[in-house]
C-alpha cells in the first residue's frame, strides 16, 4: 500500500511538470508585459483551476472545503506567483533560476522544523546535487543582479516548498481550488502596474492555452502529488521544468541550448531518476511522515 502512494505520487508529480513545462514557450510568444502577464496568468488559471474543480466535485462550493489550510496554500502559492515575477524583475533571470531551485529544500526544513521530520542524507544530496545542476544549466547567465531580485527569487522558492508541505499536511482536502485561489490573489496583485487591454488577440490565445489548459494541468497534478509523497519530494521534481522548457523552446524556435544546459540537465534529470527509483525501493513513507 505505501509503494503504491509512492508510485501515484511520483507519478501525479510528473505528469503535471510534463503539462507544465510547455509554460516558458507559451510565455516567450506573448508580447505584453510581465505584470499584465502575471495578471492574466492568474487570473484565467483561477477560472481554469476553480470550473474543473467543480465539475469533479459536482458543486460549485469547492472554495468552501478547502479551509484555513487551503487558504494558506493559496497565499503561499500567490507569494511565490509574485515573488518570481519580482525576481526576474530585478535580477537577471538565471539567478532567479537558482534561487527558486531551492524551493525543495525549504521544504524539507518546513518539514524538519514545524513536523519534526529527519532529513534523509538522500534526499539532502539530491537537492544539492540538482542545484548544482541547474548552476550549470545557467552558469554563462550568472551574475549582473540585484539583491534584491536575488531575494525575491528565495522567497519564491520558500513559498513554493511551503504550499507543497501545507498540501502534504492535509491529504484528506483537495487543495486544487487552492491553487485557483491563489492565482486569483496573484492577478489582483499585479493588476495595479498591468495593462490587460494591452493584450492583442494573438497573445489572449497563447494566453488561453496557458491559462485554462496548461496551468490547469501542471498545478492541478502537483496539488495532489503531495496528498502521496513528501512536499519535498515534489517540490524536487518540479526542478525538471527547468530541463524541459528550454526543450520546447528548442523544438518551436530553433534556439539550439548552449553545451553547459545540455550537462546541468542531465545533472538534473540524474538526480531525480535517482532519488525516484530510490524512493520505489525504499518504499516512503507517505507525505505526513517521515521522510525516508
Amino acid at each position: 500500500m505505501v509503494a503504491t502512494s509512492s508510485r501515484r505520487g511520483l507519478a501525479f508529480a510528473f505528469a503535471g511538470i510534463l503539462f507544465l513545462s510547455p509554460e516558458s514557450l507559451l510565455i516567450r510568444l506573448v508580447e505584453v508585459d510581465r505584470w499584465t502577464l502575471l495578471f492574466w496568468r492568474g487570473a484565467l488559471m483561477c477560472i481554469g483551476l476553480l470550473v474543473a474543480s467543480s465539475v469533479l466535485a459536482r458543486t460549485p462550493r469547492v472554495i468552501r472545503r478547502i479551509g484555513r489550510p487551503g487558504l494558506l496554500v493559496a497565499a503561499l502559492f500567490a507569494l511565490q506567483t509574485v515573488l518570481f515575477i519580482v525576481s526576474i524583475t530585478n535580477t537577471a533571470v538565471a539567478n532567479t533560476l537558482v534561487a527558486v531551485s531551492a524551493a525543495p529544500l525549504f521544504a524539507a526544513v518546513y518539514q524538519w522544523i514545524f513536523f519534526r521530520q529527519p532529513i534523509s542524507r538522500r534526499l539532502l544530496g539530491v537537492i544539492v546535487v540538482a542545484i548544482v545542476g541547474i548552476a550549470v544549466m545557467v552558469s554563462g547567465s550568472l551574475g549582473g543582479g540585484t539583491l534584491l531580485g536575488d531575494l525575491a527569487g528565495l522567497g519564491a522558492a520558500a513559498g513554493l516548498g511551503g504550499s507543497f508541505v501545507v498540501i502534504g499536511r492535509n491529504p484528506d482536502r483537495s487543495m486544487v481550488p487552492a491553487m485557483g485561489l491563489g492565482g486569483l490573489i496573484a492577478a489582483l496583485v499585479a493588476l495595479p502596474w498591468a495593462d490587460p487591454m494591452s493584450a492583442t488577440a494573438s497573445d489572449f490565445r497563447y494566453l488561453a492555452i496557458s491559462g485554462f489548459l496548461v496551468l490547469p494541468l501542471g498545478f492541478g497534478f502537483l496539488a495532489v502529488a503531495p496528498r502521496y509523497i513528501a512536499g519535498a519530494e515534489v517540490a524536487l521534481i518540479t526542478l525538471l521544468e527547468t530541463v524541459l522548457g528550454p526543450l520546447w523552446v528548442w523544438m518551436a524556435l530553433g534556439e539550439v541550448p548552449p553545451t553547459t544546459a545540455l550537462v546541468g540537465g542531465a545533472i538534473v534529470i540524474g538526480a531525480l531518476a535517482f532519488n525516484s527509483v530510490a524512493m520505489l525501493r525504499a518504499s516512503p513513507l507517505r507525505a505526513h511522515a517521515p521522510v525516508a
